[in-house]
């Protein structure tokens, strides 16, 4: 037997759990010994009976005896009774609910270690349910630090502890991935030793060392691949392209400024100074860029592309959708047209849009004009990047809201010329989320917001309460105002008690006959989801229901209120960017939180959303409920789950960081490090398939 011994040729157990295991993605032993204990309960102090406390789970040693299976009226139920006594003569009754075959299984007048929950009644004590185990060398059950596993209808995790017990042995058979002398400078175990401790730890210091080895090695590799990735970025420009150095003119950057009707903030400067230091690197950039909604990114781009076309370069903004392209579109526009008024560029700019929905002679038009030289900035979607698009002299190009970029996308990128890249996002993402899920890039972050914008004033609204909300924005509505109403499905669903934005549409509908309610999701073709936004746009709409497909993309400054229906189905970090939508304007703006549950971890996180607007904090607060796979934003990174990485330590992270930096300056291709390139190799290629 091996690490990669099938399960079915592994374990002596039934077929069904063998499927359950295949289920649970378990396949071989190296897959078991890999799916570690999602927390542990500790048995390991003994009590003797007349110490408990009723309710409480003790552990205790002594004997059973006398036990018998007794019949009960209610049909198909049978209790399994027995006694049992410590060693000061203390005694008490054990119940065991339809489980029949304990009766043959249990050692009686045997010395065992007993767990469960006391419960004291009519002046005597009963453990209920209790595990038994008898007493060896290393305890499973009970006696100590018991580990409890993610579990599965048929899977248990007592089953788990009896399989994975007697494999530990093959732990010697896990080698060392990390290379000896971070193992040596982390003070970390090896990594065989830090999977046994990990399952059935010795004590509660090897436990927190095993977690540390076993974490510090899944934050390694992801952050070696980071390294990586940048440093074959930087190499990715071609030998046959010259420089594409473009030093910062602090004088040209002040005279842009003059043109604005508001000053920037403090963190926008200070992220455009950023940006520009790396234009000026002979290596292609490649940052992304972090601001709440509102916090002003558009100037800071902005910033970079005239910083492109004053040294001749072409520049492109790539938006998720058509309706945030045009949207750019609009904005940059009205930034020139201030520009050319002072001549600053000496040139009147070429700015043309490249969508899908452009007619073909269009399209050719435009590509005719970007291959010739002749466009200076163009915006569009994925369609910028198509094979049949050929650059003159692309110097930079932004990317808004696509944080993830493809090994194709990035091939064709290189054959461009490797112009630096520029992500954007309105995301908040914790710092230490971004180093790990973004790691190849450079990281900007807006974290002030411009002086007299109204944070949006957000209320949880219980069932009760709906009446209420729906009477008050009719007056809004009446006042000019609009209305967005989020659903977290399109079509109804016997399973999830939650509304469909279809069914949410006919009902608003006849609720508000007065008012012209539109409906948005995302299984409506382009043009029609175009047509929508442009009649709410134009206030031709009063109330749009729409799924998630608003949050991106959206500038209505005349929306003012926002309802969210189910609203414990989202994510913080997605509730905001929800909220996002208003707010645009001057008009005080409101955000409604529906909810039925009446769970308090539920009402934990809305009433995140009605103490904080700084869309950092509650990406924080997301991250530290949720885990990294749920924070809005991070689902398409690429990034693969983490069993024991600790994402919220920052000093660690930058540790990490520093030591895999160091290994790839020792060695560029890890040919030092055969078993670290082998797992890297195998990381990357998961990631690359997510």
């Amino acid at each position: 037997m091996n690490l990669f011994t099938p399960l079915d040729a592994a374990l002596n157990t039934k077929k069904e759990y063998i499927l359950a295991l295949k289920e649970m993605g378990l396949y071989s032993v190296r897959d078991l010994l890999l799916y570690f204990p999602r927390g542990y309960e500790d048995l390991s102090q003994f009590k003797k009976i007349w110490e408990a406390k009723d309710g409480e789970i003790i552990t205790t040693k002594g004997y059973l005896h006398g036990i018998r299976v007794v019949p009960t009226k209610k049909r198909g139920m049978k209790l399994v009774k027995a006694m049992f006594y410590d060693d000061s003569g203390s005694e008490c009754e054990v119940v065991w609910f339809n489980q029949p075959h304990l009766v043959r299984m249990l050692p009686m007048d045997k010395e065992v270690i007993v767990a469960g929950k006391v419960q004291y009644s009519y002046g005597k004590y009963v453990l209920q349910s209790p595990t038994v185990e008898t007493i060896k060398e290393v305890q499973i059950h009970a006696g100590a630090t018991v580990p409890i596993y993610p579990q599965h209808e048929v899977i248990t995790s007592k089953w788990l502890r009896e399989k994975i017990n007697p494999l530990l042995f093959l732990t010697k058979e896990f080698e060392n991935i990390l290379p000896q002398e971070i193992i040596t400078e982390e003070g970390l175990m090896s990594k065989s030793e830090a999977i046994r401790e990990v399952h059935f730890p010795s004590d509660s210091k090897s436990l927190k060392k095993a977690q540390d080895t076993l974490g510090y090695e899944e934050l390694f590799l992801l952050q070696l691949n980071a390294v990586k990735t940048k440093e074959e970025w930087k190499d990715s420009r071609p030998s046959n392209v010259d420089s594409i150095k473009m030093p910062m003119d602090p004088e040209f950057v002040k005279a842009f400024f003059s043109t604005l009707p508001f000053t920037p903030t403090g963190a926008q400067k200070v992220t455009i100074y950023e940006i520009l230091k790396d234009m000026e690197r002979p290596f292609p950039m490649m940052r992304l860029l972090e601001g709440d909604v509102g916090s002003g990114k558009t100037v800071v781009a902005m910033t970079a592309l005239l910083q492109a076309v004053k040294y001749g370069y072409q520049a492109a903004i790539m938006a998720p959708t058509e309706v945030l392209a045009r949207q750019h579109l609009i904005s940059i526009s009205k930034f020139v047209e201030e520009i050319e008024k002072i001549d600053l560029l000496g040139k009147t700019l070429n700015i043309q849009l490249l969508i899908g929905s452009l007619k073909t002679k269009e399209k050719e038009a435009v590509k005719g004009g970007i291959k010739s030289g002749q466009v200076n900035i163009v915006i569009g979607t994925h369609a910028l990047i198509q094979e049949d698009v050929e650059f003159d002299n692309l110097g930079l190009l932004v990317i808004d809201e696509q944080h993830r970029f493809g090994v194709k996308q990035r091939e064709i990128i290189v054959k461009q010329g490797s112009p630096h890249v520029l992500h954007m996002t309105a995301t908040p993402i914790p710092r230490t989320l971004a180093l790990v899920a973004y790691g190849d890039q450079d990281l900007s972050v807006i974290n002030e917001m411009p002086k007299g914008r109204l944070p949006i004033i957000t209320k949880i609204v219980p069932p009760e309460n709906r009446e209420s909300v729906y009477k008050y924005i009719t007056g809004k509505i009446d006042e000019g105002q609009q209305v967005y109403v989020i659903c977290p499905l399109i079509d109804e669903s016997d399973v999830l008690e939650v509304k469909s934005v279809t069914a949410e549409h006919e009902s608003l509908k006849q609720r508000f006959p007065q008012f012209k309610v539109g409906l948005l999701h995302g299984k409506m073709k382009s043009d029609e989801k175009d047509s929508i936004m442009k009649q709410f746009k134009a206030g031709d709409i009063n109330i749009l229901v729409s799924t998630s497909v608003i949050e991106v993309g959206v500038d209505v400054p005349n929306a003012t209120i926002m309802l969210i229906e189910g609203a414990e189905r989202f994510g913080l970090s997605q509730l905001h960017q929800f909220r996002g939508r208003v707010g645009r304007g001057k008009v005080q703006s409101y955000c409604f939180l529906y909810t039925n549950s009446s769970s308090d971890l539920t009402y934990q996180r809305l009433k995140a959303m009605v103490d904080y607007t700084d869309g950092f904090k509650l990406a924080e607060i997301d991250l530290n409920l949720r885990g990294p796979g749920e924070v809005y934003g991070v689902r398409q990174s690429g990034l693969p789950d983490l069993k024991l990485a600790n994402l919220l330590d920052g000093i660690l992270l930058d540790r990490v960081r520093k030591a895999a930096e160091k290994i790839v300056e020792k060695s560029k291709d890890l040919s030092d490090y055969p078993l670290l390139k082998k797992a890297w190799e195998s990381l990357r290629k998961r990631m690359s398939e997510l």
